[in-house]
C-alpha cells in the first residue's frame, strides 16, 4: 500500500494480512513547501501535471522534477519492495495507493494497481465493527 499524505508511506502486508514493514518518505505537498520555503526565488506551485518533463518554465520545472520525481521514488520503492515479497513470500504483489494524491501518481505510472481513496478510513470501519460488540 502506498499512502501519498503529509508523507508517502509504503507498507508490506503478506498474503494472510500481516503487516510485514514499510517505508516512509516525505509527502509531495510537504516537498514542494518545502522548496518554495527554504529557497529565495522559487514560488509555491500547485501540484498540477506538466506536459513534459523538460520544464519551460520554472513553475513546469517544479512540477515536474516533483510529480515526476514522485513517480520514479514510487516506481523504484516498488520495484524493491515487490522483489524482496517476491522472495519472502513467492507470487506477485498487488500496489494498491490511496490518499489525496493517489489518483493523479496513479495515471502517470502503471505500477500502481488500484486506487482506493478511502482505505484509510475503510480500515477504521472494519476495526470499528470488530470491537464494538
Amino acid at each position: 500500500v502506498v499512502d501519498f499524505g503529509t508523507a508517502t508511506t509504503f507498507d508490506a502486508v503478506d498474503r494472510h494480512g500481516n503487516y510485514i514493514g514499510g517505508a516512509i518518505a516525505p509527502g509531495l505537498e510537504v516537498a514542494v513547501d518545502s522548496l518554495s520555503g527554504r529557497t529565495a526565488k522559487l514560488p509555491r506551485v500547485e501540484l498540477v501535471v506538466p506536459p513534459r518533463a523538460i520544464g519551460k518554465s520554472t513553475i513546469e520545472a517544479i512540477r515536474s522534477g516533483v510529480l515526476f520525481g514522485y513517480v520514479s521514488l514510487v516506481e523504484g520503492m516498488i520495484a524493491r519492495i515487490s522483489a524482496e515479497m517476491t522472495e519472502e513470500e513467492g507470487g506477485d504483489c498487488t500496489v494498491v495507493a490511496t490518499g489525496g494524491l493517489a489518483p493523479t501518481i496513479a495515471e502517470l505510472t502503471s505500477v500502481i494497481h488500484r486506487v482506493e481513496p478511502n482505505l484509510t478510513l475503510e480500515g477504521l470501519r472494519l476495526i470499528w465493527n470488530l470491537n464494538r460488540a
